[in-house]
């Protein structure tokens, strides 16, 4: 294994993993992010992310786990930092880390998200808070969705907070960043053409059907709108349908999250169900 990189002092190297946690251009420049924690660097190597470096605290015993994950990958370049600037890498308020992962972000390539006949996507349009894009990621995850696509000028899926929120599955979930719905629809298609007939799915409050009413069996493409003002217009237009949560209370709407999170539920209670008894629902 070769001698660890010692950084002491908050030099150029540092200050560059250091702007990685804020500023969006400096990411996209360096083709990287932070990670931090067991569980997200865990998948994030299970999934075959390339790791560039281990930062490590060079004052601190590393624990079984780090250690083993510096033995196991000797060919990662490893730095031993100051324990002072690896608290200045970490999160804001927590305890220090032990260990953070440089991690090269994957190509914005929308045939990273495979698509068969149980596809189910999720689209979200013109976010604006990184929290909510992890939240979602973290919920298709969960619900079994095959990938996320952010559109438009949006918060990053690479923003520390949004890396946070998505507890590791943004590994595990392919996420693509891309200009506009015109991107999507022309991928969309291809699909369409492939033999692949799936239908676009836009939440609103004005829907057409109750989402426990329609069909979400068949291979689906789920819109979800920006926290203030919805879908746009234009994905509005281009859905196939439009579909509504029903709510009770006194709240008009739902944080986009927890929204993404209700219809990715749903879907997955019918395509559990239709699984059990051999049959799909009406659309």
């Amino acid at each position: 294994m070769a001698a660890a990189q010692r950084i002491s002092s908050r030099n150029a190297r540092f200050q560059v993993w250091e702007a990685l946690l804020t500023n969006r251009n400096k990411r996209l420049r360096a083709g990287e992010f932070l990670v931090q924690g067991v569980r997200p660097i865990s998948l994030a190597i299970e999934h075959g992310w390339t790791i560039r470096a281990f930062l490590y605290d060079s004052e601190r015993g590393l624990s079984r786990w780090a250690g083993d994950l510096l033995q196991d990958h000797r060919s990662v370049e490893r730095v031993s930092m100051a324990p002072e600037l690896l608290a200045e890498l970490g999160e804001k308020g927590e305890t220090p880390p032990e260990l953070i992962a440089v991690v090269e972000m994957p190509a914005d390539d929308l045939d990273r998200i495979k698509v068969g006949p149980d596809f189910l996507g999720v689209v979200f349009d013109r976010p604006t808070g990184p929290g909510n894009i992890g939240s979602i990621i973290r919920s298709a995850d969960a619900f079994g969705a095959d990938g996320v696509i952010v559109t438009g000028h949006a918060a990053d899926v690479y923003d520390s907070k949004a890396v946070r929120a998505s507890t590791g599955s943004l590994f595990a979930v392919p996420a693509v960043r891309v200009p506009s719905q015109r991107e999507v629809m022309a991928w969309i298609e291809e699909q369409r053409a492939a033999g692949t007939p799936v239908v676009v799915v836009g939440t609103d409050e004005h829907g057409e059907a109750d989402i426990f009413d329609f069909d979400l069996t068949r291979p689906t493409l789920l819109l979800i709108g920006n926290e203030t003002s919805g879908l746009s217009a234009a994905w509005k237009e281009l859905a196939d349908h439009l579909v509504r949560i029903p709510m009770t209370g006194s709240a008009s709407s739902l944080n986009a999250a927890n929204a993404a999170t209700a219809v990715l539920y749903e879907t997955s209670r019918q395509r559990s169900q239709s699984f059990k008894t051999g049959g799909s629902g009406d659309s």
